[in-house]
């Protein structure tokens, strides 16, 4: 790329705007993101019964909008970066906000599947730009403290997600799921174009072609990955999806390097920090949600318990991020953010390990709820110190495709951890009996700790350092050679 076309814009005179507001204009777009997505799993069952949909319908209202989350994110990011963050993010929330409502007036599987994707496309724009946003609202001196919080907020709405589900399954009507969102929604429209200043990235010039490469790639290698454990790994179906989805990723990096404007810059993986927090969020990712995925389902299938009472007894774990991960970022530079995510994924492994191996038919809650709150302080000290270094170690102007590219790595972990563990949990067991439960359960979980665990080895190779306390020419420099 041309010295030209690296140089931004002139960047217009900010806003001073409270902290408080920002966070809410970027906050909850973010929380009825992650809320919607947790609230749909565990409210399945009423939905089934409503709907008469039969299992397959039932996977699909969650793929439908994982599949076009996971795959859209880096061409949201992008396009965001050409046309205006502020613009692609608040598009992202009309679209999320209208296909909620559609879901609501759904009265046919098919209906609700086809919502579900234009909610995947929508949210596809909040999640990357909502950090992005945030980190060009809050001056520098706040930036580590802002991401903490907004993790919180990120953990509120997996906190509250299975017990707000389990209360839907339990009496509420299924459609208030969507239809809470379009007030809220419409709040968060009027935030954002109130509160949030107009912020583009360093590239002015669309790139179609990579575009196109990289949302089809995504697209069939996360379908191929979901697919895996019920089609078989060596289908044709899915070697079919996995293998032209990853060709065309291979021809999208290709691309890359040779486009003098590339929607993703291969220089961000210079950096050794930007490189190294990916992966170790790519693991976080596949352990943590891919041992989640199955843990949820013990107390109802193992135990006996309705939904809601699962989900309470989740809090332990799901709840802990919302109190951590603000204090994490309150705290993140002076203790090190190195020091917090490698303690984090230490926890986080420790607590998941417990959990595979203490659990049994008849194991007492009082046996694992420390175990859960281990795994969830982990998951507190994870969330805003690997975004924080993944803004970090990139140029203001490269925060935007550096939070899609986070965003990207973090779907797809949760999409192959789930596809690997749920492997795992069928070679060894299944639903037919408690026993059996239990006799998958306990190697899925074991990996996914191991999966944790190999992170918190990657996290020591960090830099000591992030590069948003270094001086800007120094920081400059560190860009070019970490």
């Amino acid at each position: 790329m041309t010295a030209v076309q690296e140089a931004p814009a002139a960047a217009p005179r900010r806003r001073t705007r409270p902290l408080g507001w920002v966070l809410a204009a970027v906050g909850i777009p973010t929380f009825m993101v992650t809320l919607d997505n947790l609230v749909v799993s565990t409210a399945l069952p009423v939905i089934r019964t409503d709907l008469g949909a039969s299992l397959t319908d039932l996977q699909w209202f969650v793929n439908a909008y994982t599949l076009p989350f996971a795959a859209f994110l880096l061409t949201a990011a992008a396009l965001g970066d050409r046309i205006g963050r502020r613009r692609m993010f608040v598009a992202g929330l009309i679209v999320f906000t209208l296909a909620s409502a559609a879901a609501a007036l759904a009265t046919e599987s098919w209906q609700l599947t086809a919502a579900r994707a234009v909610q995947g496309l929508g949210g596809a724009a909040v999640a990357p730009l909502a950090l992005t946003l945030l980190a060009e609202a809050v001056p520098d001196r706040l930036r580590t403290a802002a991401v903490g919080i907004w993790g919180g907020i990120s953990g509120l709405g997996v906190a509250v997600g299975p017990v707000v589900g389990g209360a839907v399954v339990e009496g509420l009507d299924w459609h208030w799921i969507f239809w809470l969102n379009v007030p809220i929604g419409v709040l968060a429209v009027v935030l954002a174009l109130t509160v949030l200043d107009e912020s583009r990235g360093g590239a002015r010039r669309l790139d179609p072609l990579g575009l196109v490469l990289s949302a089809a790639g995504m697209l069939l290698v996360i379908w191929g990955v979901v697919d895996g454990p019920e089609r078989g790994w060596t289908s044709a179906r899915v070697l079919t999806m996995l293998i032209a989805g990853g060709a065309m990723l291979a021809a999208f990096l290709a691309w890359q390097a040779r486009n003098p404007a590339p929607m993703l810059p291969l220089r961000l993986f210079r950096s050794r920090a930007f490189s190294l927090v990916n992966a170790v969020t790519l693991t976080f990712s596949a352990g943590a949600f891919g041992s989640v995925f199955l843990l949820a389902q013990f107390f109802q299938v193992v135990q006996g318990l309705s939904p809601l009472d699962a989900g309470l007894r989740t809090l332990p774990w799901t709840a802990a991020p919302m109190i951590v991960a603000p204090l994490a970022g309150l705290f993140g530079d002076r203790i090190g953010q190195r020091a917090l995510i490698f303690t984090g994924q230490l926890f986080l492994a420790a607590g998941i390990l417990w959990i595979g191996l203490a659990t049994g038919p008849d194991v007492t809650y009082g046996s694992l709820v420390f175990a859960f709150a281990l795994a969830g302080i982990g998951m507190g000290l994870t969330f805003a110190p690997i975004s924080t270094v993944a803004l970090a170690s990139v140029k203001d102007t490269d925060r935007g495709v550096a939070s899609g590219v986070n965003n990207t790595i973090r779907e797809a972990g949760v999409a192959a951890g789930v596809a690997v563990l749920a492997s795992i949990f069928s070679s060894y067991g299944g639903y037919s009996t408690h026993q059996s439960f239990v006799d998958g359960l306990r190697p899925a979980v074991i990996v996914g700790a191991l999966i944790v665990a190999a992170g918190a080895v990657v996290a020591l190779w960090l830099p000591r350092r992030e590069t948003s306390q270094l001086p800007a020419a120094q920081a400059e420099a560190v860009h070019s050679t970490s």
